[in-house]
């Protein structure tokens, strides 16, 4: 195991453990579920994956990416998180054809986000229990990309979104992200990405009050990405880092790196949410690994992610399977 390697991995995880509590404005913005990564792969290099385009890629980080995937890809995730919240992730992504044969290479993915909360405590005005409540947000995404050449490519996003907050109170939206990848060389590649255009939660309570209900509308923050990714043959390693600003006044930075320490084992570490504008907000880094196995209808993959949660009694695991065929 080169020592160098997992020393900058170790580093990668500990810059997080030094600022101190205090709380980050986009947080409390609509749709923060869908703002907490995909997956054990992309959470454990800190999110900074719009730019990755080997591997196992997903139009969550960038809408272009799809039609970079070799072969067939499906992919779930399950996280496990302090306060009874839920967090799952399941996409599927292939693209069409092949850049070698001269012709534009579309690609595509579908997935879902599903986030929630369960066992909410209902009182009633004596403090008597009398149910357990529970909210369910999700995201369901169609992304669809298109590679012109060796080195360009373009995609776009569609995003439904639908949250049941209480009985006859919910919402749903419909936004798009779109994103480009420009390949420098063999080894450095660029990206670019705005992410949630037009998305927002319109409510109206008058079912549930009558005539004290009111509509509401609570829009989602717009993002924008910038990308690059660095790509080592020996040792085999990607690196990426990413710059996001967003109209919600928030600036962060985000980096990570993928270590393929073996043919089939890869070791990861990240730092998600750097604000360059509040060095006193908390950061989230995170480690992972994944192992992969050939079997005779493709290859399994078995992929982990550990990453610091700064507000919560316990901190997140996400455990995730990959099938290629």
């Amino acid at each position: 195991m080169n020592k160098k390697i997992i020393f900058i991995l170790s580093i990668i995880f500990t810059i997080g453990l030094q600022a101190q509590p205090e709380f980050s404005s986009i947080a409390s913005k609509p749709g923060a579920f869908s703002r907490m990564g995909f997956g054990a792969r992309g959470i454990g290099m800190g999110n900074a994956m719009s730019a990755v385009t080997s591997g196992e890629v997903n139009s969550y980080y960038n809408p272009a990416l799809s039609s970079f995937q070799k072969g067939n890809s499906f992919h779930t995730s399950y996280s496990f998180l302090s306060l009874d919240r839920n967090l799952n992730f399941v996409n599927f992504t292939r693209n069409f054809g092949s850049i070698e044969e001269g012709r534009a290479v579309p690609g595509v993915t579908i997935g879902v986000i599903n986030a929630g909360v369960d066992d909410i405590d209902a009182r009633d005005s004596q403090g008597n229990q009398f149910d357990a409540l529970s909210t369910s947000e999700n995201q369901f995404f169609l992304g669809l990309s298109n590679r012109f050449s060796e080195k360009f490519a373009i995609g776009v996003a569609f995003k439904f979104y639908y949250y049941k907050l209480y009985e006859d109170v919910n919402a749903s939206s419909l936004g798009f992200d779109i994103g480009a990848l420009y390949l420098l060389n063999e080894n450095i590649t660029i990206s670019l990405m705005i992410s949630d255009i037009n998305s927002k939660y319109e409510w109206d309570t008058s079912d549930l009050y009558g005539a004290s209900g009111k509509s509401t509308t609570d829009k989602f923050p717009v993002l924008k990405k910038i990308g690059v990714s660095y790509k080592l043959d020996n040792p085999n390693i990607i690196a990426a880092i990413e710059f996001e600003n967003s109209n919600a006044e928030t600036n962060y930075i985000r980096f990570g790196a993928e270590y393929n320490i073996y043919e089939n084992l890869y070791l990861r570490g990240g730092v998600d949410k750097i604000d360059i504008g509040n060095f006193d907000i908390p950061v989230r880094p995170s480690l992972g690994f994944s192992y992969f196995h050939p079997l005779g209808f493709g290859v399994v993959g078995f992929n982990y992610a550990f990453a610091i949660e700064p507000y919560s009694s316990h901190d997140q695991h996400i455990v995730g399977l990959n099938i290629n065929f």
